[in-house]
């Protein structure tokens, strides 16, 4: 059996502006499958749930589309709160797909921190989240593809290689950090040399003048 776990921050970090190219993520989890035979696919994210509160951890995230579209129907809104909620309803719907795809969706409620000098940044850490999975699933899987190149992930992709795991390696060359090179040698690959199997279709449409 064969996992792949995503860590979407190191990898997609950025979006387009930062590949210059953009992923179907719906060609990526079918080239997981039909490259590495995976079975599951864990994806690690972050979301802004704005002031929609829920029970447990786990984010409903069909009653989340529906809160930011019944948000955004309020004629209170002004224009900067209708873009940033727009902005939060296209990230819901987006997992929501990569749910459909049938990604093992991990998405956690980013968090807001305050520095002394008052700037604020958000931030949803999964590492421990993924890491926690792949001691859980260890029994289960005997080879595992691991879409980041965090070095954070080293001491337990070297722990995994002990105990006779196969260590697949799919991340960013610029975004990968030494130490996980090293561990995953030969079994390497940069994600930039998959582009054409997972990258989004465009339609290069040539528009005649009318003048």
């Amino acid at each position: 059996m064969i996992y792949a776990f995503v860590d979407a921050a190191n990898m997609f970090y950025g979006g387009e502006r930062s590949l210059h190219w953009k992923i179907d993520y719906e060609k990526l989890i079918k080239y997981l499958r039909e490259k590495f035979s995976v079975a599951k696919v864990f994806y690690y994210s972050g979301i802004d749930v704005d002031q929609y509160k829920e029970e447990g951890k786990e984010v409903d995230l069909g009653k989340l589309v529906t809160y930011y579209e019944s948000e955004l129907s309020k004629k209170d809104k002004t224009e900067e709160e209708k873009i940033l909620l727009e902005k939060h309803l296209e990230k819901a719907k987006f997992y929501r797909d990569l749910d459909k795809f049938g990604y093992e969706l991990r998405i956690k409620p980013t968090k807001v921190f305050t520095s002394i000098e008052g700037a604020t940044t958000t931030k949803a850490n999964c590492d421990v989240d993924l890491t926690f999975d792949m001691m859980r699933y260890m029994s289960q899987y005997n080879e595992a593809v691991v879409l980041s190149g965090d070095g954070d992930f080293a001491p337990i992709l070297e722990y995994l290689k002990r105990k006779k795991k196969k260590i697949w390696l799919l991340a960013r060359s610029e975004r990968t950090a030494r130490e996980m090179r090293e561990l995953a040698g030969k079994d390497f690959v940069d994600f930039k040399s998959i582009r054409k199997e997972v990258e989004v279709e465009r339609v290069m449409a040539k528009q005649k003048s009318r003048w």
